[in-house]
């Protein structure tokens, strides 16, 4: 199992495919990253069949060239609580736990707002004993 960036790839999965599973890497990225190894490796190489020269190949060429998995991760974290702290639009929609990029939120927006609550009318219900006065 090939280990990049410090994530382990799937082995069955095509390098194109499995280099998209380290957080920062994308369809775009993968294909940059291929080709600025002029060859070496071509994209419908599988996983398992890389060999340790490639694999490191890849290694230095994410380290020096992309923020990818822990970096990125807490680069945009920072940038989150950046927002909070300078109480911007965009902090306050976090601290709320809403969308932050002017998506709708009468419907949809569940994956933020988490699963329905349904609120009542507020007025208590009659109950058994009330009603027979």
């Amino acid at each position: 199992m090939a280990r990049v960036a410090g994530v382990d790839l799937p082995k069955n999965k095509r390098i194109d495919i499995a280099l998209r599973y380290v957080y920062g890497i994308g369809p775009t990225y993968a294909r940059k990253i291929l080709e600025s190894l002029s060859g070496q490796i071509a994209p419908a190489t599988r996983v398992k069949d890389l060999t340790e020269q490639q694999v490191s190949l890849l290694n230095t060429i994410i380290q020096k060239e992309y923020k990818v998995e822990g970096e990125l991760r807490r680069e945009v974290a920072q940038s989150i609580h950046r927002y909070l702290e300078i109480g911007a639009y965009r902090g306050l929609r976090h601290r709320r736990n809403l969308p932050a990029r002017g998506q709708r939120t009468r419907t949809n927006a569940r994956t933020r707002r988490g699963k329905r609550k349904t609120v009542g009318s507020g007025k208590p219900g009659k109950s058994a004993a009330s009603a027979g006065k």
